[in-house]
């Protein structure tokens, strides 16, 4: 149907519907439009892959689809609202805009399946859906073993099916979550393989690891159990300062000071969930190409943001250091080359990224920047620097270099040099040789707050205490924990 208003003429067609979205030319070289398969993971360190370098986790088939694939090396979340971080980052991946200008729930905005479903894909969804039920049902034909909510216990996930009607089946509990996805998704590609495959398919996988609880299946408890972890460099026992946000539910999974043989179990537990993913990954990959589907799909896989876990002595999210604000991204498949850049782009850049892969030009409101032009050579940059957000506490901008973070309500400020100091260990704030640099970025975060529609001041009438005194904090552990983890942590 796209082709059809294709040669009516791109902008005539926007001109008749100007919340449709137009066609050009770039699917594949017989005309057609490849399948696209979207991996997703929920809370993964940009870092935690050994193809980028990590040479401790084994996670050997994302290390196949990144070299085979090309990564973005500087894929950013641009933040969030409230402490559920996840929500807005989907929001903004699924809208293609910024944190300013989309909710969490996705109701008023167009979604990315729901414009492929649109130019007659066959969408398929499984796994967490951290909007609304509604916007689930517009935007994917099909769905199996979904998860609607933020996080639950791994091996007690409610997980419904999505009818013909629209609606949802009754929530059932069964297995391990990152088993049922990938099972679901298994199953979908072995449908689509036995179908006339006339349309082309979404299939999207959310899983729900390794966000906490932290706790791998019986078959990956033990992969990095008494291995020597290795700590981070940037580990610490207690964050310096009080950023706003320390007793956030992610900061309570541990005790403070933060031990270091805590850090590191929690490490492998995290690093086990993880290869269980991957190996769970291989599964769909196998199937895909049992059915003779690879040479026509474009794989996707990313997450929704970082991870502490014990880095700046914080465990969660809530930061905008580099470990938090970033996440891995790699899309591979037929016309994409094996290579990687480090050009500063959004996670959100997804949304109008896909669609160019569908031979879809994005809506004219998106945000978002089509990435293929960095694997085509066309471009080495789309921006000089990223804005970041989290609530009204923390501010950053981000450009090839340099880094500052604003903490407006302790009006604090962080600069870092990532070429030297990469690990953001050294905050050359105040120093004078730097004072220069430091005014110079304080001034154009200020000109991307104005940009982003940010309405929140940098510095507050009333300065709130640095302090963080964690010696009579209360910790209780949330509904989701299982015992073994209460038990062991708490």
């Amino acid at each position: 149907m796209h082709r059809f208003f294709l040669r009516l003429g791109v902008f005539a067609f926007l001109a008749a519907c100007a919340a449709a979205c137009s066609v050009n030319s770039d699917t594949n070289s017989d005309g057609s439009a490849p399948n696209i398969l979207f991996l997703l993971a929920d809370d993964l360190q940009a870092d935690a892959i050994g193809a980028y370098g990590n040479g401790y986790i084994r996670t050997p088939n994302l290390d196949r689809l990144v070299e085979d694939g090309y990564s973005f090396r500087r894929t950013y979340n641009m933040g969030a609202h409230h402490g559920a971080v996840c929500a807005p980052s989907r929001a903004m991946m699924m809208s293609g805009r910024t944190l300013f200008r989309v909710y969490d729930n996705l109701d008023s905005v167009r979604t990315f399946p729901e414009i492929l479903r649109e130019a007659d894909y066959r969408t398929f969804g499984t796994g967490k859906w951290h909007q609304s039920r509604s916007s689930f049902a517009r935007s994917f034909g099909e769905g199996s073993a979904v998860f609607i909510g933020g996080m639950a216990n791994h091996f007690s996930i409610r997980l419904q099916d999505l009818q013909a009607d629209g609606t949802f089946s009754e929530p059932v509990m069964k297995g391990f979550s990152t088993t049922l996805f990938a099972d679901a998704a298994v199953d979908f590609l072995e449908d689509y393989g036995a179908s006339d495959r006339e349309a082309p398919f979404l299939a999207y996988v959310s899983f729900t690891v390794p966000h906490d609880p932290r706790t791998p299946p019986a078959s990956h408890a033990a992969d990095y159990a008494g291995s020597g972890m290795p700590l981070p460099p940037n580990y610490l026992p207690v964050h310096p300062f009080d950023n706003g946000r320390m007793t956030v539910r992610d900061e309570i999974l541990a005790a403070w000071p933060r031990r270091a043989n805590v850090i590191r179990d929690q490490l492998a537990e995290y690093y086990g969930l993880i290869t269980h993913m991957d190996e769970e990954i291989g599964r769909i990959l196998d199937a895909l190409n049992a059915q003779g589907l690879a040479e026509n799909t474009i794989v996707v896989f990313t997450s929704d943001h970082g991870l502490a876990v014990g880095r700046h002595g914080l465990l969660g999210k809530q930061n905008l250091y580099e470990h938090s604000a970033k996440t891995p991204l790699v899309v591979q498949g037929p016309g994409i080359p094996q290579g990687e850049s480090h050009a500063l782009v959004y996670l959100h850049d997804m949304f109008a990224t896909v669609l160019g892969l569908a031979g879809i030009e994005a809506p004219a409101d998106a945000d978002a920047q089509d990435l293929s032009a960095l694997w085509k050579g066309e471009r080495t940059a789309f921006r000089e620097r990223l804005f970041l957000a989290y609530e009204d506490l923390h501010r950053a901008v981000v450009e090839d270099r340099w880094k500052l973070i604003r903490y407006p309500k302790i009006h604090y400020t962080q600069l870092f040099d990532l070429e030297a100091d990469p690990w953001e260990l050294r905050n050359l704030a105040d120093a004078p040789a730097y004072a220069e640099e430091q005014e110079r970025l304080m001034t154009l975060l200020r000109s991307a707050q104005q940009e982003a529609g940010d309405p929140h001041p940098l510095t507050s009438e009333t300065r709130v205490s640095m302090e963080f005194d964690y010696s009579e904090i209360v910790r209780k552990p949330d509904q989701w924990q299982p015992e073994e983890v209460v038990q062991k942590y708490f």
